[in-house]
């Protein structure tokens, strides 16, 4: 039976050739990059090359270009250290960020005495720029906005030009959460008024395990980990030189074939919505992913099923054959109903059942066919 892997936002297959600069890269750039002999120097190279190859990618110096080990690593050295070092007093972000923002800023309010306030959201999950108006321009603190580019859940896209003009207007760090855009959305840092941002290679086609902070030049974050003077001293540990190429070349394929993979997908996901509307009339899409202004590669469906019957309906679809999510990957063994839905959805629509579905370049319309004849399945029993 083929695997149908509708579940591209959690993660996606590499392309082959990320595999296979990646292959080379550990068979010949084996050497620590911190090392002073010939062949060091030649991984520092590699590395520094990488570096300014991303850089260039999302028009940034590559001086501000950080590696980590993907986007919760990078939120968590940003956030933790702007109220440690830069003398942050005040959050300001959303109840449907990221847990790797969301539980970060709950811990940081515990250990340190900080002000955290939640913008309001619009009925379909938006982010009610008013209300951030309000909060910014009735606060005399130090201020983070951290607020995500993309909304990993419902597609949601957050104007981060709006939003960091408005950061400027009132002398406050904007920090933003690319996981789901870089790679996916052209992205343009020196004329973005972004202070920080993150982003992971798994999300682009790229492995996992390896991502990046952009962090503006002279910004004085430090260090979330101690040990050695890598990455300009802001994180200890020797780098993983074979990732990290392999996430260059991924963003360099993603980038270059942004327009027209952008549109095959897009015409994947129209499909998807045509062919759910017209077998099932019960079927109804949350937060109107299913519009064209929403994130071009995800759908979050709502189902006649009840909510206590989603961890059987999704086995009952990988049984069938078919991958998907009830959201966040990094959520996947809770049975509470996703911290997002909850914000946005009535009472009555959280007890039925939600799934995301995540299209990527190798999603074929066959894949939509086995969705819906699996779906009609499950639903007909």
């Amino acid at each position: 039976m083929k695997t149908v892997y509708l579940d591209n936002a959690a993660t996606t297959p590499m392309r082959p050739e990320v595999i296979d600069r990646m292959y080379t890269s550990m068979q010949q750039i084996y050497a620590n990059p911190s090392a002073t002999y010939g062949i060091g120097r030649t991984s520092k190279a590699n590395l520094e090359a990488a570096r300014k190859k991303i850089a260039s990618l999302v028009h940034a110096d590559a001086s501000e270009i950080i590696f980590t080990s993907g986007g919760t690593e990078a939120n968590n050295l940003i956030i933790n250290s702007a109220v440690r070092d830069l003398g942050v007093t005040h959050i300001i972000t959303s109840k449907i960020e990221h847990h790797a923002v969301l539980k970060a800023v709950k811990a940081l309010e515990i250990a340190y005495p900080i002000k955290v306030s939640y913008v309001s959201l619009l009925p379909e999950g938006d982010i009610d720029i008013d209300s951030l108006t309000t909060i910014l321009a009735n606060s005399k603190d130090k201020i983070l906005v951290s607020l995500m580019h993309i909304n990993n859940e419902i597609g949601s896209i957050l104007d981060v030009n709006v939003v960091g003009e408005l950061c400027v207007k009132y002398n406050a760090l904007f920090h933003t959460d690319m996981v789901q855009s870089i790679g996916h959305y052209k992205i343009d840092f020196l004329n973005t008024p972004i202070n920080f941002a993150t982003a992971s290679a798994h999300k682009f086609y790229g492995p996992k395990g390896i991502g990046f902070a952009v962090i503006q030049k002279n910004s004085g974050i430090k260090a979330l980990q101690y040990g050695g003077e890598q990455e300009r001293g802001i994180r200890a540990g020797t780098e993983s030189i074979h990732q990290i190429e392999g996430m260059a070349v991924a963003l360099e394929l993603a980038c270059t074939h942004m327009e027209i993979e952008t549109k095959a997908i897009l015409k994947i996901k129209q499909y998807a919505i045509a062919q759910l509307n017209n077998k099932f009339k019960a079927i109804g899409f949350n937060a109107n992913s299913d519009k064209l202004y929403r994130n071009y590669n995800l759908l979050n469906v709502c189902l006649p099923i009840s909510h206590e019957k989603a961890s059987t309906t999704l086995f009952k679809l990988d049984m069938l054959g078919v991958c998907c999510s009830r959201g966040s990957a990094c959520q996947s063994g809770s049975n509470k109903p996703s911290h997002v839905l909850a914000e946005i959805l009535s009472e009555d629509q959280l007890t039925q059942t939600s799934l995301r579905f995540s299209f990527s370049i190798y999603t074929s319309t066959n894949d939509i066919d086995t969705l819906v004849d699996a779906l009609d399945t499950i639903l007909t029993k």
